[in-house]
């Protein structure tokens, strides 16, 4: 009982934060300033949770050739990079991810 009230009250605080910016917001202008900073926000969020797991193995960075995440990972930027299909590069990481698992890399 006690996880759904986190959840509940997590999903509440998240709602009114989430609320709290929009009616801010709405009713201000936002500077030019502020809106060009904020186009960041979206890409230093993923980096941040996406490069940890790609290059962190074990508590330790592995730039290696036997780290299955970061050659997915790389396989699947340049998917997104050409492609511009978030649905192919998802596909394609996927793929490459369990299959070089599959080959015994870690």
């Amino acid at each position: 009982m006690n996880v759904w009230l986190v959840i509940i009250a997590a999903g509440v605080i998240t709602y009114a934060i989430r609320l709290s910016f929009i009616l801010l917001f709405g009713k201000m202008n936002v500077p030019v300033v502020i809106q060009k900073a904020l186009r960041y926000v979206p890409p230093a969020v993923l980096s941040a949770i996406v490069f940890p797991e790609l290059l962190v193995q074990e508590n330790r960075l592995n730039l290696s050739l036997n780290n299955a995440r970061l050659i997915a990972g790389v396989l699947a930027a340049l998917i997104a990079w050409r492609t511009k299909s978030i649905l192919l590069t998802i596909l394609v990481g996927m793929a490459a991810l369990l299959i070089l698992q599959f080959l015994g890399l870690q």
